[in-house]
C-alpha cells in the first residue's frame, strides 16, 4: 500500500520512456490503449480457446509490464489493467463472467512483494464490470519455465494446475499478463473445463512477437 501510494505522488520517472515527471507519460499511455487483436501461438497448443491480446510484448510495453512485475511500480496496475480490459471487451463476454487469471509463482510473489497478475486482473474485472477470482491453484511443482521451447512447455505444464471445486456452469475468461508459447494458458483452460466452466476465451496484456494476428 505504502509503495502504491509513493507511485502515485512522488515524481519520478514514467516506466516506458524514463522521461521524468510521471509514473506514465501521456506518449506511453498511448502506447497502451492500441486497439487489441486476435492472437494465436505458432505452434499453437492444443486446447488453446480464442485469445486476444492487447499489445505486442515490446518498448513501452514490455517496460512497462516489467517496471509493474518486478520493480514494484505499482500503480501501473491501472493502466495495464485498461489494457488487459480492452482485450477481455473483444472477446464479448456475457454479464456474470468471472476473470480468471494465471497464478503466480508463489515463491516469485513472496520475492517481489506483490502478485502482479491478480492486481491486473481486478483493475480489468472492475472496468469491465465482471468479477475476479484466482479459481486455479498449482497442482504440482513446475519447472522453471525459461528457456523451455514450445514442447517443452507444454510437457512442464501438463496437468500443473487444478481447479479450486466443481465450476459446473460458471463461465470464465482466462486472463494473463503475456503470452509466448500459449501453454500455460491452455493448461490454465483445460484444468478449468475440467471442473465444469465454460471457458469464454483468454486474453493478455502482451504478446510475443512469435505470432500471427489479424487487427480488430
Amino acid at each position: 500500500m505504502l509503495t502504491d501510494l509513493l507511485d502515485l505522488v512522488l515524481p519520478r520517472e514514467c516506466a516506458g520512456c524514463r522521461s521524468p515527471g510521471r509514473t506514465l507519460c501521456r506518449a506511453c499511455r498511448l502506447a497502451l490503449a492500441a486497439p487489441p487483436f486476435a492472437h494465436r501461438p505458432q505452434p499453437c497448443p492444443s486446447g488453446l480457446p480464442p485469445l486476444v491480446a492487447a499489445a505486442g510484448y515490446d518498448g513501452v510495453v514490455r517496460e512497462v509490464l516489467l517496471a509493474h512485475k518486478e520493480h514494484g511500480r505499482l500503480a501501473l496496475a491501472g493502466p495495464l489493467g485498461d489494457a488487459l480490459a480492452s482485450a477481455v471487451r473483444v472477446l464479448d463476454p456475457p454479464p456474470g463472467t468471472v476473470l480468471v487469471p494465471v497464478p503466480s509463482d508463489p515463491v516469485a510473489v513472496r520475492v517481489r512483494g506483490h502478485d502482479h497478475a491478480r492486481r491486473i486482473t481486478a483493475v480489468a474485472a472492475r472496468r469491465c464490470g465482471l468479477r475476479a477470482a484466482p479459481l486455479l491453484l498449482p497442482a504440482r511443482r513446475r519447472q522453471d519455465q525459461s528457456g523451455l521451447g514450445a514442447a517443452g512447455r507444454a510437457s512442464n505444464l501438463a496437468g500443473a494446475l487444478r481447479a479450486r471445486g466443481s465450476l459446473r456452469g460458471l463461465q470464465v475468461v482466462v486472463v494473463d499478463d503475456l503470452v509466448t508459447t500459449g501453454s500455460t494458458l491452455a493448461e490454465a483452460c483445460r484444468a478449468l473445463s475440467s471442473a465444469g466452466a465454460d471457458v469464454r476465451g483468454t486474453a493478455v496484456v502482451a504478446a510475443t512477437a512469435r505470432r500471427t494476428h489479424s487487427r480488430g
